[in-house]
């Protein structure tokens, strides 16, 4: 996968996850919001993946 479609997946993820939250703690759904915060936590990941392929090509392409 590259980077980019990492960093746009880190970022849908990530804004699921807060929309999960934010419906969990609407509705007093513990398990929806425990989800929802997985869920950005796993689009964080994702991003910081992203940023690191980008890291190490910069440093590739200079070498």
């Amino acid at each position: 996968m590259s980077s980019t479609s990492d960093k746009v997946k880190g970022m849908v993820n990530e804004a699921v996850g807060n929309v999960k939250q934010g419906v969990g703690k609407a509705t007093d759904n513990d398990k929806l919001r425990a989800e929802g915060k997985g869920q950005e936590i796993k689009g964080r990941g994702e991003q910081a993946r992203g940023k690191a392929k980008d890291a190490i090509k910069k440093g590739v392409d200079k070498a």
